[in-house]
């Protein structure tokens, strides 16, 4: 079971939106425990928890102040351990998020930091001095606005910041730095964690001569809402030193048998970059934000994933089409289907269908859509900066819907973000057991996909077929299938050779002698019986 994670399906789970089990308006561990019946019925094969460890929650829970704690929003580490035993009692494994490339400034190791230059931990953050003029040292931006220096008094030097300035930078040319990151994750491994997703891996290290980032070299049609966009990023980050890093990581993981994954924060080589992070003897998986923007065609689809196999044949991804920090995919492409609901199915059967891992987002399974929050309502550090452009994160992250009851229920009181009509009518209740729903379809496919190798593990092959039809055969011989796509709100039709007709869970896909009918989102899996033709 050491390779347990090739192909598996995850489930992201964002602990203070999932379940209340307290009353107090926040998710918790103990709700989650009481949820897993729900993940192990969907046929997910692990779940990733975001973070839960002890912070300020300037930053919802990504600025942590005690790395081997959880937080008492959460619950404690005695909930974490009821956790993981109902998980592995279910047979799903547990993925837990480390955000090591910088702590909150409530972490002990930063305030021992930052109290003077001749202390034992005086390098274990990023500082530097000012230029001449007092200006920080270099132009590099942070990702929430503004200069990523911040000045501190105390020490008379600027420290790093890439997000927040409640979250500076950890030093990680420091070996001793990486040798404490290390014994965090073995408390977790300790507990019986299955593995971790690491935040913002391609930040650990920056460019110890602060040289300034260049700007952007591509050419855009409209300006940048977040000035982070306009810098092009080789010094601030993506620096060589982090590949060792993952290999210093991958024996500690080997020694546990533990997975990893990588959120890959690039917008200029991301696909490239992470075939060099899961190299062999680094991480087991990575992702990218690749998926998550609102290109949706046959070309993009096809680029990504034929561009990530070819250039990293010894890599392996983790696609996701959403997650907590960006717009839900149901309501980024939602243009692109007769209704919601077309378009949350067919994006499930496209995404299941792809060669790799998979990521799910909570809520994911019910076609939800983002909600339409007023500036009063957030609570999301960059959100409120960039209002109204670009949307803040907290419109992905309101809570899970379970039924019908007040506040969908979440939890017996207002919760911390609201749930609106339109997001609490997709309830699970509602959609359990109800033919055609999201929630069945998405059991369907995941059903289907853990029954097929070709899905699980089958190479890719694509077909040349003109816009909107996506074509690729996965697997050989027995058991090889042809997944079609229309991807459009119009039907069409192509020609077939060398396939039966279509097997469930498709979609919108009828198969009279030779022609294949798709239908608006249509989602078409076809057993290989010959030499596959399509001719569109």
């Amino acid at each position: 079971m050491s390779d347990w994670w090739r192909g598996a399906v995850t489930y992201q789970v964002y602990p203070r939106s999932f379940q209340d089990s307290n009353g107090d308006g926040v998710g918790d561990l103990p709700g989650i425990t009481r949820r897993l019946d729900h993940l192990a019925d969907l046929g997910v094969d692990a779940v990733w928890l975001s973070p839960f460890f002890r912070s300020p929650m300037k930053d919802m829970g990504y600025d942590v102040s005690d790395y081997c704690d959880v937080d008492p929003v959460f619950g404690t580490l005695a909930d974490f351990d009821t956790l993981i035993a109902r998980a592995h009692e279910l047979g799903l494994k547990v993925i837990i998020d480390q955000v090591l490339s910088h702590t909150s400034d409530q972490h002990p190791f930063f305030a021992e930091s930052r109290r003077d230059r001749m202390n034992a931990r005086a390098d274990w953050y990023i500082w530097a001095d000012p230029k001449h003029d007092g200006t920080p040292p270099c132009n590099w931006l942070s990702v929430f606005g503004g200069s990523c220096w911040q000045w501190d008094a105390r020490r008379k030097q600027y420290y790093l910041h890439n997000f927040l300035t409640s979250q500076p930078d950890l030093n990680y040319h420091n070996p001793a730095v990486q040798d404490w990151a290390l014994e965090t994750m073995r408390f977790w491994l300790e507990r019986g964690v299955d593995g971790f997703r690491f935040d913002t891996v391609n930040y650990f290290f920056h460019d110890p001569l602060f040289r300034d980032d260049p700007a952007d070299y591509r050419v855009k049609k409209e300006p940048e809402g977040n000035p982070y966009g306009m810098q092009y990023h080789i010094f601030s980050k993506n620096q060589p030193e982090n590949l060792a890093w993952m290999e210093r990581i991958r024996v500690l993981l080997d020694e546990y048998g533990a997975a990893s994954v990588g959120e890959m924060g690039e917008a200029h080589h991301a696909i490239r970059m992470m075939g060099e992070y899961t190299a062999p003897g680094r991480l087991h998986q990575c992702y990218s934000f690749e998926l998550m923007g609102y290109e949706f065609d046959a070309a993009f689809f096809r680029d990504r994933v034929e561009g990530f196999f070819k250039g990293a044949p010894n890599g392996w991804p983790m696609w996701a089409f959403s997650n907590h920090d960006v717009v839900r995919h149901a309501s980024r492409w939602a243009k692109h289907g007769e209704n919601v609901d077309d378009v949350a199915k067919q994006a499930g059967s496209l995404l299941l269908a792809f060669e790799g891992s998979i990521c799910l987002w909570q809520g994911e399974e019910l076609g939800q859509t983002d909600t339409p929050l007023d500036f009063e309502e957030l609570t999301d550090p960059q959100g409120i900066v960039f209002w109204p452009e670009p949307i803040g994160r907290d419109n992905t992250r309101t809570p899970m819907v379970w039924d019908a009851s007040p506040h969908a229920g979440f939890s017996p009181v207002k919760p911390w973000l609201p749930v609106k009509p339109d997001q609490a009518a997709r309830h699970v209740e509602g959609q359990k057991g109800a033919q055609g729903s999201v929630l069945e379809h998405y059991r369907q496919v995941l059903a289907f996909r853990k029954g097929s190798a070709a899905l699980r593990a089958g190479k890719t092959r694509f077909l040349d077929l003109p816009e909107p039809v996506l074509g690729f055969v996965r697997g050989e011989g027995e058991g090889a299938l042809l997944c079609l796509f229309n991807l459009s709100p119009v039907a069409l039709s192509v020609i077939v050779a060398g396939v039966a007709a279509p097997v469930s869970p498709s979609i919108h896909a009828v198969l009279q002698d030779d022609r294949l009918t798709l239908g608006p989102n249509a989602a078409a899996f076809l057993p290989v019986t010959g030499a596959v033709a399509v001719q569109a």
